[in-house]
């Protein structure tokens, strides 16, 4: 690819003046040996900093914040008229069920986008339809069922431990210590508490006691797995759950952040390792993801798979997530960013051509 392409960062941040920029753990006294040293960047310092890496590699790149403003994506576009769009959005009007429709936007735009198509986020977004499409061909995932109405008794054919979640959330928004439960009154507390918090229905499905995978998968025509990282809990003291919460993923002042520590290449089995690369695979295409995605598994102490969740555009923070399968598989923080990039121009120019040729 000889063109120097245009890359628009593209994001929203209603009110980025609200984020507090912090340097280091707070200087409270804490009971545990922190594991990662932090940089706590801010998501506009996040973004600004995937501009100097693509500027460094031949790229003309730079963000923009839509700030909730459809009107200020479409003229900038037409102004700037970048070559592709590395879509970051993930909300709109504090609404991320209206992911899709900005990805929407773009497609009517007929602009070059990274990532997942609308359907693709639609799709994902309900944790209920994308385990209804995965066991429809045969993809196990936990025994689940769904409580839209707070309650005061309850009858479940589901082994103890649960996990209650919010039904329509992600990035383990709703997922703390206490969303594991024991007992029916530990249950029907904790529906209540997401029914009412979220306001949206509670997704109860059965725990998974065991190994947590994290497989990135890589591509659009001809997806690839890449090297399956791992989450190892063996450090979790004995009040903490074995699972990634809220508090494990971003909150650096919690024990829980640095008691999941990650390991890529996972050591498997070699036949676990393979069937659950076809497992992630498979999930990727039945939920029509493109470009990158991370779909997480548990792996029983039984040995069998069970896929917790598909996530299309998942984080790219450096040396997090995705990225850390995709620095295992020899790719550097750029290059990464830069194959997504050219994965998303290859498609827009294979579709303007595809066009083309109908219309004759």
């Amino acid at each position: 690819m000889n063109k120097k392409l245009k890359v628009v960062i593209l994001y929203n941040e209603p009110q980025p003046e609200l984020y507090v920029k912090t340097d280091e753990l707070s200087s409270e006294p804490t009971h545990f040996v922190p594991y990662f040293e932090t940089e706590n960047l801010t998501p506009m310092e996040e973004y600004d900093k995937i501009v100097r890496k693509l500027r460094r590699h031949g790229l003309s790149a730079y963000t923009f914040n839509i700030k909730d403003d459809i009107f200020s994506l479409i003229n900038n576009l037409k102004k700037k008229k970048p070559d592709v769009v590395f879509n970051f959005m993930e909300i709109f009007h504090d609404d991320p069920t209206l992911e899709m429709n900005l990805v929407g936007l773009l497609e009517l735009l007929g602009v070059a986008y990274t990532g997942a198509p609308q359907m693709a986020l639609a799709n994902c977004q309900s944790k209920i339809f994308t385990k209804k499409l995965l066991r429809s061909s045969n993809l196990s995932t936990p025994l689940f069922f769904l409580q839209d109405k707070k309650i005061e008794k309850i009858e479940h054919d589901l082994n103890f431990p649960i996990i209650v979640k919010p039904a329509y959330e992600d990035a383990s928004a709703g997922i703390r210590n206490e969303s594991i439960v024991k007992n029916d009154e530990e249950l029907i507390n904790r529906i209540n508490y997401v029914i009412t918090y979220f306001e949206q229905p509670a997704l109860v499905e059965e725990f998974i006691d065991g190994r947590e995978l994290n497989i990135a998968v890589l591509g659009d025509v001809k997806p690839r797995v890449l090297p399956i990282s791992e989450i190892d809990f063996t450090e979790m003291p004995d009040h903490l759950h074995n699972i990634v919460s809220y508090e494990a993923k971003w909150e650096p002042d919690n024990e829980a952040y640095h008691k999941t520590i990650p390991i890529c290449p996972s050591i498997l089995p070699k036949e676990i390792e393979k069937k659950a690369k076809e497992i992630a695979l498979k999930a990727f295409k039945i939920m029509q993801c493109r470009d990158y995605a991370r779909v997480d598994m548990r792996l029983s102490k039984d040995n069998k798979l069970y896929i917790l969740e598909v996530n299309p555009n998942p984080d790219l923070t450096e040396g997090a997530g995705f990225m850390r399968s995709m620095e295992t598989a020899g790719y550097s923080y750029a290059q990464a960013l830069k194959k997504i990039i050219e994965l998303a121009y290859s498609r827009w120019k294979r579709n303007k051509k595809n066009g083309s040729k109908k219309k004759r």
